[in-house]
Order: structure tokens, then C-alpha cells, then sequence
């Protein structure tokens, strides 16, 4: 699974023009799934984004995880993050999950968070999505398990 953390200080999720999720200070994560990926992978992807310390301290340094500065977190299906770009003009999605597959990890990975972070968000598995976020810092780390 791959995980395109942004450290955020507001995110918001509309389909249709109605919003799915949106936070304040935070993690935005667009998540891709791949065809070989199973439920140990979104687990270590999910302790990955909690733990990763990109907040900063008093000092200034990138030393807090999400838990230490009590932020929310919006999770975005992105199948794109799996695309193959290395050769010709078109991506090619071929390491992309089945669909039924990817929404079901997607969907285990958001029932974990919500178990573990009192604001979780996200968008809607397959639909248009607009993301909006103002990325604090820039703060933008590319995480795969």
C-alpha cells in the first residue's frame, strides 16, 4: 500500500458537492492499493501515518506524531499512487488492485483508524472527488508498507 502523507493545517473531501470529510490540523493521506496487498500492509501502513513524526515541537523540529498534537485524519482513495510511469506517455495501472479489492482494504485500513484516532475522515472509494488542503510547511512524505 502506499500512503502520500501531507501534513495539513485544513483538508476537505466533496463529491457531488457535498463534503464526505474534511479536518482542521492534520494528516491528509491519499491511499493506493496494489494488486498484492493484504491486511498486513494496511495495518503497517495505518502505524506508519500515526507514528510518523512530522509535526513540529517547540524547538522547531519534526518531532510529534499525530496522536501528540491531538490532529484529525482524512483518508482519500487514490488509485493513481499506483500507476506505472516510467515509459511512454499513458500510465499504466496494471499494479493497481481490483477494485473490489482495493475498496475493501481501503475500507479495513479506515475501520483501524477510527479505532485508534478520535477524527478520522475520508473521501468516498470510486467517486470524483474534490480535495482541497492547505499543506502546512509544505510537509509532503511518501510512505509504502
Amino acid at each position: 500500500m502506499i500512503g502520500l502523507l501531507q501534513r495539513v493545517t485544513r483538508a476537505r473531501v466533496d463529491v457531488d458537492g457535498e463534503c464526505t470529510g474534511e479536518i482542521g490540523q492534520g494528516l491528509l493521506v491519499l491511499v493506493g492499493v496494489r494488486r498484492d496487498d493484504a491486511l498486513p500492509e494496511a495495518d503497517r501502513l495505518l502505524d506508519r501515518l500515526l507514528t510518523y513524526r512530522v509535526f513540529e515541537d517547540g524547538n522547531g523540529r519534526m518531532n510529534l506524531d499525530l496522536a501528540a498534537v491531538g490532529g484529525g485524519l482524512l483518508l482519500v482513495p487514490q488509485f493513481t499512487l499506483v500507476a506505472d510511469t516510467r515509459k511512454g506517455r499513458r500510465p499504466s495501472f496494471s499494479a493497481a488492485a481490483e477494485p473490489a479489492e482495493a475498496e475493501r482494504l481501503f475500507d479495513y485500513l479506515l475501520a483501524r483508524a477510527a479505532e485508534r484516532v478520535p477524527d478520522v475522515q475520508s473521501g468516498r472509494f470510486g467517486a470524483d472527488m474534490a480535495v482541497s488542503l492547505v499543506n502546512d510547511g509544505p510537509v509532503t512524505f511518501w510512505l509504502e508498507s
